[in-house]
């Protein structure tokens, strides 16, 4: 049995791969039901996690671009890049 280490210490790389993991093995459907809730709760977490990782990330793009005078970030839009 593999050790898991403390959400907060799993940088952002590590947490999405434990999360495709969960979410693999949970897609199965052949845990047992005390598994599938320590597996649901774990990525729960992981997907927190990640959540604030990202909204961390975006909040230092947006501080170091206005001290740079650039303009605010935009929403991505998929349907309107130049591809």
């Amino acid at each position: 049995m593999t050790t898991r280490k403390k959400v907060e210490t799993l940088s952002f790389e590590q947490s999405m791969q434990e999360l495709e993991t969960i979410v693999s093995k949970m897609e199965q459907g052949d845990l047992p039901l005390e598994d599938a809730l320590q597996n649901f709760e774990r990525g729960i977490q992981l997907a927190r996690l990640s959540q604030q990782k990202l909204k961390d990330a975006e909040q230092k793009v947006q501080i170091l671009m206005s001290q740079n005078g650039q303009a605010n970030l935009l929403d991505f839009d998929a349907e309107n890049t130049d591809n």
